[in-house]
């Protein structure tokens, strides 16, 4: 039977990501090639997308109870056909997830964009 390890939440607003999408250096330190691909790919949504995907990476290391104590990347926000968001950890988060995973939610409404991830036992 799984257990709930963590749980995280965050907010991002999503003006202060739109004003971010043009900076390289800040795209390529924060999201991976997929999930930057993802993002340009939402068109007129590009900017809900990723500010709800950083709140999805700010809300991961939340629930690992560690903090952004590792690089962004580490914590990949992918989405499957559906749209289903899914993370995929790497390095130190995988590492620090244990045996865990984790379950996600991402909304945007009105400015805002919301994640709310779960880490739980098990795979």
């Amino acid at each position: 039977m799984s257990e709930i390890l963590g749980l995280g939440l965050d907010l991002c607003e999503i003006g202060r990501m739109e004003k971010c999408m043009d900076r390289l250096s800040f795209m390529n330190r924060v999201f991976t090639e997929d999930e930057q691909a993802y993002i340009h790919s939402r068109g007129v949504m590009a900017a809900s997308s990723m500010a709800a995907m950083w709140a999805c990476k700010e809300a991961a290391f939340k629930a690992l109870g560690k903090g952004v104590t590792t690089s962004m990347k580490e914590v990949e926000i992918l989405h499957e056909d559906n749209g289903r968001p899914v993370i995929r950890l790497h390095g130190r988060a995988l590492e620090m997830a244990g045996d865990g995973h984790m379950m996600v939610s991402l909304t945007h409404e009105a400015g805002m964009a919301a994640a709310v991830c779960v880490w739980v036992s098990g795979s």
